[in-house]
């Protein structure tokens, strides 16, 4: 804490004595009013600062100066400046972004990064105007301590400066720190401070000079999700018979303090606002309107636990990853869905042009590296992207079902993406028509063929004699192996109602229904007592048949293991059962249930072994 206030001295010192210097330099504007609102309520920090500018000097003025420290622009990911004309007055300019460049002024040092925001016309002499300024910081916020364990709660520093660093004079301003908790560990306490439930307010400052700097330090609690995508992979795939094809690969960690110490899933579902507050487990994605065929799945396979909701306005999401994230977690995932074309597709002077927006579905998400594919149709040329911010470009081919030359790609990548990335883009081409039509004749000539060979094959007479040793042999065979398939597929279906019964025990942690539980056992015994009648019919046979004395040994020592399973399962299932009736601790079913567990395992793996040599049959 010592080190990060004598680091911000040291700037201070240093820009002091760089404002004797050049106080007088950029002396023709003069900031009369301004209002900075910081908002610290989630893992990405954004400044709002409204200035009112005035111009004393003689000559127009057509650029406005912004300067940012370098600890902190190298974690800018959005800048935008508005002219705001005032409620009640007419709004030429308003709520259009200036545009803006990065400049190195000789009178401003290296150390301080500057941006030139061009105004839409010249500020003459007396004359002011009033702008809005909007920053927007990822990774800034640092966690303190840098690794909590599960029952911690997470906090995190903020520094920044009371006072606006600006190379114009400051007449007035004041600082609004928004802060998630009213629980405030400490924060620098300055002239004019004031702490206000959730809010901190310092000022109001008056007449500072030119590159004033104040620094302040605010240790706070902040438990919101720190969802950050190390990268996130979006494909959205046109096909003009009605359908674009949204695919978002997720590669996602949790930004936050790290996680120290062991984890414990009991204490965490008894009590998750308690030992689990810094952990986040739910994300909710804000998908458009009328999108349709939403999946959500990992490497495992589909994700049930998640809420799909939305009328004709939006639809959203909630995603609930396989396990609760705590800091320095990662997991992986894929969203999927469709959206009518006609939405998002449309024709302007003989082009087409796809509009969409860019970033993120999922709420206050954090994207290292964001990648968006947009493959168009086979046969699309002259190709033209247009994206509101600066991105990098390259394209690519993609083959698909029936394709020929491939379907052009283009690839745009944003790094360091945030909320504010998510506006629309439009990627622009030209397709013909006559196109369209590549896939369904091949489809047709396929069919064609297939036909046409069907009725070759179905007047050639390719069969052998139905009365040849050979023939018959083939034929018992055959029916043997129906027979094994029949066994394994009855063996599969008690192995799956196995996994009932160990899903009960799993939901009996879970909410304590004991019940519920007994219910299930009830239901999955009455369903191995069936498949074992099932199971007589295809032994018997296997039995009688002389083609199936090598497999038979096999198969009769998969039933046998399966059903010594079923009683280790059933075991088990009472054990716990009787623990919970009980009321025993976690530790102790563990204990009582262990040499059943140990058994299960090796019986699983030997049956797992047993149904794969069958399976070769």
């Amino acid at each position: 804490m010592m080190t990060m206030m004598m680091r911000l001295n040291l700037l201070l010192s240093f820009l002091l004595t760089f404002t004797i210097l050049s106080s007088h330099v950029l002396s023709d504007l003069i900031l009369t009013k301004v209002d900075r609102r910081i908002d610290l309520s989630s893992q990405i920090v954004r400044t709002t600062t409204t200035l009112k500018v005035e111009n004393a000097g003689s000559d127009i003025v057509s650029e406005i100066l912004l300067t940012f420290p370098d600890n902190h622009v190298k974690h800018l990911a959005y800048l935008s400046a508005t002219l705001n004309e005032g409620k009640g007055k007419a709004k030429s300019f308003s709520g259009v972004g200036l545009p803006y460049e990065v400049v190195r002024p000789k009178d401003i040092p290296s150390s301080l990064a500057t941006y030139s925001v061009t105004l839409p016309k010249g500020l003459g002499k007396a004359e002011s105007l009033t702008m809005d300024i909007l920053t927007v910081f990822t990774h800034i916020l640092q966690p303190f301590p840098e690794k909590i364990t599960q029952a911690d709660i997470q906090l995190l520093l903020f520094q920044e400066s009371a006072q606006y660093l600006s190379p114009y004079p400051v007449k007035v301003q004041s600082l609004n720190v928004k802060l998630p908790e009213a629980r405030i560990e400490s924060y620098t306490k300055l002239e004019n401070t004031k702490l206000q439930g959730s809010e901190l307010k310092y000022g109001p400052y008056e007449n500072l000079p030119p590159f004033s700097y104040l620094p302040i330090v605010i240790h706070f609690e902040n438990n919101q999700p720190f969802a950050v995508a190390k990268e996130l992979v979006r494909e959205i795939e046109i096909s003009h018979w009605g359908n674009v094809q949204i695919t978002e690969h997720y590669n996602l960690v949790h930004g936050g303090a790290q996680s120290k110490g062991e984890f414990s899933r009991l204490d965490y579902q008894a009590r998750p606002y308690v030992r689990g507050a810094s952990a986040f487990r739910r994300l909710t994605a804000k998908l458009p309107p009328r999108a349709h065929s939403v999946y959500y799945r990992d490497e495992i396979g589909n994700i049930s636990t998640s809420s799909l909701w939305g009328d004709s306005k939006k639809t959203e999401l909630e995603i609930e990853p396989r396990y609760p994230l705590f800091g320095g977690w990662k997991t992986a995932f894929t969203i999927g869905y469709g959206l009518p074309l006609q939405d998002f597709l449309f024709g302007v002077d003989g082009k087409r042009f796809l509009n969409i927006s860019f970033g993120s579905p999922i709420n206050e998400l954090v994207i290292d590296t964001l990648v968006v594919k947009v493959v168009l149709p086979e046969g699309s040329k002259d190709i033209s992207p247009s994206v509101p911010f600066p991105v990098k470009e390259r394209h690519e081919t993609k083959f698909s079902h029936l394709d020929i030359a491939g379907r052009p790609v283009v690839v745009l990548e944003k790094n360091n993406a945030v909320p504010e990335h998510n506006e629309h883009f439009q990627v622009y081409y030209k397709f013909n028509r006559l196109s369209m039509l590549r896939e369904p004749l091949m489809l047709i000539s396929g069919f064609f063929f297939l036909f046409l060979a069907s009725i070759v094959y179905m007047h050639a007479d390719l069969s052998i004699s139905k009365t040849s040793a050979s023939y018959l042999a083939k034929i018992q065979w055959e029916e043997v192996q129906a027979t094994i398939h029949q066994v394994h597929s009855i063996v599969s279906r008690c192995l799956t109602t196995h996994d009932k019964l160990e899903a009960s025990l799993r939901d009996l942690s879970r909410t304590g229904d004991i019940q519920g539980c007994k219910a299930t056992r009830k239901s999955v015994d009455s369903s191995l007592k069936e498949l074992t009648k099932e199971l007589k019919s295809p032994v018997t046979f296997l039995q009688s048949s002389p083609q199936a004395a090598q497999i038979l040994p096999k198969v009769e020592e998969v039933i046998a293991k399966e059903r010594d399973l079923q009683e280790k399962l059933m075991a088990k299932h009472s054990t716990v059962v009787d623990c919970y009736e009980k009321k025993l601790g976690g530790r102790e079913i563990e204990n009582r249930i262990a040499s059943h567990q140990q058994k299960i395992t090796a019986l699983k793996q030997e049956i797992d072994d047993l149904m794969d040599l069958i399976d070769e049959i």
